[in-house]
This record gives structure tokens, C-alpha cells and sequence, in this order.
């Protein structure tokens, strides 16, 4: 079974990193620094170093063990990408990825100057997805670090949106993310912020998922902007069956 999840825009997460540091202001209210201390109250093996990048060894194979095609958000609980995870263990994840190729694998980052410098090291199978994380103006530099690596499809998550980001340049950019900050202390997301982002998309022709208006009770907020959802996910599908067969990798 896959390690099942709320979030909207994928199916399934996968965490072979636990643990994170804060950077930037989207990170002040992180919502996986709260799951993490529940976690380890729980007595969660996975969450024994608390909030401490962790690697999770453990959980490098996971993804084989799920025969349906899912698409699986990489590292919820932590960023691939942090500098205390070694460059030879981010090469074994994308190994994985590149190997359990009836996956999508959604990787997010907000270390966008480190994920391009180790890009040209790394295997970019198609199956593999791209993102970087941009809150406010003073991080719209990381979507330039996106566009040069090598990733077939490349997204922004403008999650939280915290601030106006005005006229956004999408070129190379082949989806977007928009949702507001939820939980306690959640700071408020402006609808004119939205469309903004949803303009620039429909001009550039990018899919515009639309995750939350977030808040204390993101639930009574809800997820529609101007009377309807916004589901649009690139036209990359994925097979209903998987290809493995029982001496393959799937099989490990």
C-alpha cells in the first residue's frame, strides 16, 4: 500500500529523507515540523531524531512495492535537496525514481541554488518532476535555477503565497501550484495574488492547480477560485498497469 495523503495534487508520498531546516519565510509555520514532533510522541521509528535530517534508508525501496502507477510526492517531511544530504544519497533517489519508471515522482525544493549545481550529476528519467517552491518576490530567482537543469517537466509550487508576485515569467515552466498557508497562525492569501499567477498561466499556456485558500480551517476555506475548482495537471499520463514484471526490479 502507499503511504497515503491529503495533498491535493498527488496520490501517494515517500519520504527517504525526514527532517528539515528553516530558510525562508514560507518555512515559518511548517507543517511538517508539527506532523514530525507527533510523530515521535507517537514513538514513530522514522521520527526518533524528531525534526533532524534523518536519512531513512529503510524507505529507499518503497516505491517498488507499489505495483499500481501512483504519482508520489518525494520528501514531504523533509527537502532532498538540504546541504546535510549527501550528494551520493540524492543520486540513489533518483535511482530508484528512474528505475520504478510506472511511478511520476513530484520532487520539491526550496534549496533551488543547490539542486542546480548537483543536477548535472543526477539521472533525469521523464518520470521524473521537478519543482521549486517561491513564497514571495525575494524568491522568484529559484524558477531560473529550475529552467537550467534537465528536468523533462519542470513546476513551481507558489505555496504559501504570501505577497504579490505581479507579472511572472512561466516560459519553460510546465506547471503551477497555488495555495494559501494553512493551520495556527496561517497569514493571509489575496484572491488578487491568484489571479495574477492564473493570468500569467493562461497567457504562457501552463496547467494551474489551485491547492487552497488555506487558513486556521482550510476546510471551511475551501479550494474554489471564481466558483470552480482549478485540478489541471500536465497531459503527461500514466499507465493503469504497471509494466514490472516478477524478475524486475519491482520484485526486490
Amino acid at each position: 500500500m502507499a503511504q497515503g495523503t491529503s495533498i491535493e495534487w498527488t496520490d501517494a508520498t515517500w519520504n527517504p529523507v525526514t527532517g528539515c531546516t528553516k530558510i525562508s519565510p514560507g518555512c515559518q509555520h511548517c507543517y511538517a515540523e508539527r506532523l514530525a514532533h507527533r510523530l515521535q510522541a507517537m514513538g514513530n521509528y522514522n521520527y526518533r531524531n524528531d525534526f533532524e535530517v534523518t536519512l531513512q534508508e529503510q524507505m529507499l525501496r518503497l516505491p517498488f512495492s507499489w505495483k499500481r502507477p501512483h504519482r508520489v510526492f518525494v520528501n514531504s517531511m523533509s527537502d532532498l535537496f538540504h546541504e546535510e544530504v549527501p550528494v551520493e544519497y540524492i543520486a540513489r533517489v533518483f535511482e530508484v525514481m528512474q528505475e520504478a519508471h510506472w511511478h511520476q515522482f513530484q520532487v520539491l525544493t526550496k534549496r533551488a541554488e543547490r539542486l542546480q549545481q548537483l543536477a548535472p550529476l543526477l539521472l533525469w528519467a521523464d518520470n521524473i518532476w521537478m519543482g521549486v517552491s517561491v513564497e514571495a518576490k525575494p524568491y522568484l530567482y529559484r524558477i531560473d535555477h529550475l529552467r537550467r537543469t534537465s528536468a523533462a517537466m519542470k513546476f513551481i509550487s507558489f505555496e504559501p503565497l504570501l505577497e504579490s508576485l505581479g507579472a511572472v515569467d512561466l516560459r519553460g515552466i510546465d506547471w503551477v501550484i497555488v495555495g494559501g498557508e494553512s493551520g495556527p497562525g496561517a497569514r493571509p492569501m489575496e484572491r488578487s495574488w491568484v489571479v495574477e499567477i492564473l493570468e500569467a498561466c493562461r497567457q504562457a499556456g501552463v496547467p494551474f492547480f489551485f491547492k487552497q485558500w488555506g487558513g486556521t480551517n482550510k476546510k471551511r476555506a475551501g479550494r474554489l477560485l471564481d466558483g470552480r475548482t482549478w485540478d489541471e495537471i500536465p497531459g503527461h499520463t500514466i499507465p493503469e498497469t504497471s509494466p514490472c514484471k516478477p524478475t524486475s526490479a519491482c520484485s526486490r
